[in-house]
């Protein structure tokens, strides 16, 4: 009877979210660093800050990772979810927002599925990681309300187009050059958010 193999001494899944995050370490920290800062405001503080704080610190190696490489790597966005998922219920119980809780599960299904459908019509427009980013996205945007929600959904297609359109006038880039679509989604997703918390005062 052989052996056993020895269990590995670290998680392979953290092994890997180290491994996407190393080449950009100091400017993924630095960008961390202030979307913490963004998400300690943003939220309140409240019961659902550390739900944000983890997603804005997430989000940003995201952005930074999906920006130089157009890939938003597994080893971070399942991870991500999974916390910040558990985070909100924690809030949930903590605040009994019950309601808010159900209405970001609702909004998790219902962006990551949008998505999807997206990626099936084109799958070379809408990428794989955008489908996964969408879930976390939804998931926080409908927290802080529908309204919330809503311009977590259209904010990326605008600022995204936008981009686009002053990077095809200044002739940096052409109408078949590939845009990483997941800092259009995390930056409109931080606008919403962001609006949310200015009309809450």
């Amino acid at each position: 009877m052989s052996p056993k193999p020895a269990a590995p001494s670290r998680p392979v899944l953290l092994d890997r979210a180290r491994a996407e995050i190393a080449p950009y370490r100091r400017v993924i920290a630095w960008t961390a660093v202030a979307a913490v800062g963004w998400a300690v405001w943003a939220s309140g503080p409240g019961w659902s800050t550390p739900a944000l704080v983890v997603a804005a610190a997430s989000g940003a190696a995201l952005g930074v990772v999906d920006a130089r490489t157009h890939r938003l790597p597994d080893a971070l966005t399942y991870p991500t979810t999974g916390v910040v998922a558990t985070l909100l219920a924690l809030a949930a119980a903590g605040s009994g927002a019950w309601d808010a809780a159900l209405r970001a599960v609702a909004g998790g299904l219902a962006l990551g599925g949008a998505y999807l459908v997206l990626h099936l019509v084109q799958p070379t427009g809408m990428g794989r990681g955008d489908v996964k980013l969408a879930v976390l996205l939804g998931l926080v945007g409908a927290w802080y309300g529908w309204p919330t929600f809503w311009a977590v959904v259209l904010l990326p297609f605008l600022v995204g187009g936008l981009v686009a359109a002053a990077l095809l006038v200044a002739r940096r880039v052409s109408r078949r050059t590939a845009i990483p679509f997941g800092p259009f989604m995390l930056v409109g997703a931080a606008a919403a958010i962001s609006g949310a918390r200015l009309v809450a005062g």
